[in-house]
Order: structure tokens, then sequence, then C-alpha cells
């Protein structure tokens, strides 16, 4: 049970449960067979466990440098050889079970895990560690259009949605670390911008992928957008607000990056409540 417990602590589970939960609903928004959306949400499950293994697996050293004990590999809960297998399995049925769902969502899917390892890998600590968020969220909602049959790629207001998302979630979940990656010699673009232009910029982003899904579905008209649309507008737009006030009032903390990630769970359901539109638009 220590080392189940070890594994899951390093998959980093709040952001795999939240990506999980948006493919889930991707799934439904796309009108997917039950069947697709269960498989879609496994599959998206899998790729995530592994980019986050692989990111704690790859940064054990760093963490030990500034002594991250809440890392169990970094803590020696688990070894490294035991990590790297287990993120290379979770990697393998990712692929498996996108193949299921068709050429295109494997190939899809492929590209997103590939750009989050590359992050993983190095892009992290370089000016461009935003560009795998952008392509790995931009591709979100197609993995779930892709499953469908016949399979499409999103619309490109959800793809924008996407990596406005994606964005927001980069830019705050450093902010915490700033100082201990700074000293391991990791330097992306929020430690190049700084702890409140990022969160003015995440916020923003929020803002921006909250229209998105709320007029996209509607080909633009404010007219058509359902009532239940706008209330969750207002919520995530709401959480936006909370999110800036709280990174001018308080020091950078993982409060930010839940917040975003709370403004995620609510676009996921605006979409929802537009009806199944990623394949309507």
């Amino acid at each position: 049970m220590i080392v189940v417990r070890a594994l899951w602590g390093s998959t980093h589970p709040g952001p795999t449960l939240v990506v999980t939960t948006l493919a889930l609903a991707l799934g439904v928004a796309s009108g997917l067979a039950p069947w697709r959306v269960l498989v879609l949400a496994v599959a998206v499950f899998a790729g995530q466990v592994s980019v986050g293994i692989s990111n704690d697996a790859l940064d054990v050293r760093r963490d030990r440098t500034v002594s991250r004990t809440d890392k169990p590999i970094a803590r020696g809960d688990i070894s490294e050889r035991t990590a790297w297998g287990v993120a290379f399995t979770a990697l393998g049925i990712a692929l498996l079970l996108s193949a299921l769902l068709g050429v295109g969502m494997l190939a899809a899917h492929a590209l997103a895990l590939a750009s989050a390892w590359a992050y993983n890998a190095g892009l992290k600590a370089t000016g461009a560690s935003i560009l795998p968020f952008l392509v790995s969220f931009g591709l979100l909602p197609s993995l779930a259009t892709l499953s469908a049959v016949p399979p499409s790629l999103a619309p490109s207001w959800a793809t924008f949605a996407g990596a406005a998302l994606g964005a927001a979630v980069h830019l705050t979940n450093v902010l915490p670390d700033l100082d201990d990656d700074q000293r391991t010699g990791v330097r992306g673009l929020p430690h190049r911008l700084g702890s409140r232009l990022s969160t003015v910029l995440a916020v923003a982003a929020v803002f921006v992928g909250a229209v998105a899904v709320l007029l996209g579905p509607a080909n633009g008209n404010i007219t058509a957008v359902p009532t239940a649309s706008w209330l969750l507008f207002a919520a995530a737009v709401a959480v936006a607000v909370v999110t800036l006030l709280q990174a001018f009032r308080r020091a950078p903390s993982r409060t930010l990056f839940r917040l975003v990630m709370l403004a995620a769970l609510l676009l996921a359901a605006q979409l929802v409540a537009s009806g199944a539109a990623l394949v309507s638009s």
C-alpha cells in the first residue's frame, strides 16, 4: 500500500483528476457513445499518470536539492526504476486505448503526450515553457471529437479555449516554486515574467477561454446562449477575479492554481450545458 500511495502521489493527483474530468465532459458534449466516453476518460487518465510520474522521476535530483518532502520519489518512498516502469506502462495503456477510438485520436493523443513529456524533459526551463501547455490543452477538445463516429477535429473556438486554459494552468502552477526552481536552474516563462504578471495573464486567459466557450457553441449569437451557460460563465469569471485578488493580497500559493483548476471545471460544465456543442458547431 505504501508503494501504491507513493505512486499515486507522484501522478500529481489534482491536475490528473481535473484533466480526466475535462475529457469526460468533452466526451459527453461530443455525443459519444457511453463506452467511448469511458475509454476516452481512461486513456486520458493513463496519459496524465505517465506525465505526472515522469515529471517527478526526471526532477528527483532537483527535488532533493531543495528538500521537497512532498515528492514521494525524492523522499525515497519508491525507486526511480519503479517510477519509470509505471510511467512507461501508463503511457503504453494510454496509446493502446486511444487506438481503440481511432487513428486520429491516437495521433492527437500521442502528440499531446509527446508535448507534455517534452516539457518534463527540459522545455520547462526555457522561455518556451508555455508551448507544451498550449499544444496539449489545445488538443484536448479534439481528443473527444476524434473519438466520435465519424471523427473530426474540434471547432476552432474549442481549441482556442483549451489553449487559453493551458496557458492559465502553466502560469499559476509554478508560482509557489519560483525560488526553488531558480536555485536548480529552472527558468521558464513564469519565472521571467514574475508572479504578479503571470497571474494577471492567467486570469486574462481564463476570461478569454470562458468567452470562447460561451459564444462558440452559439456561433457568436448572444441571444442563443442558454441561461445555464450564462450562470456558469459568471461563476468562471468570478473565480478569475478571486484569483487576481488573491495574487495581489498574498504571496504566491497553490490556491491560485486550485482556483484555475476550478475555473477549468466550470468551463467544462458550461460546455456540457450548451448541449452537444462540439459536434454541432
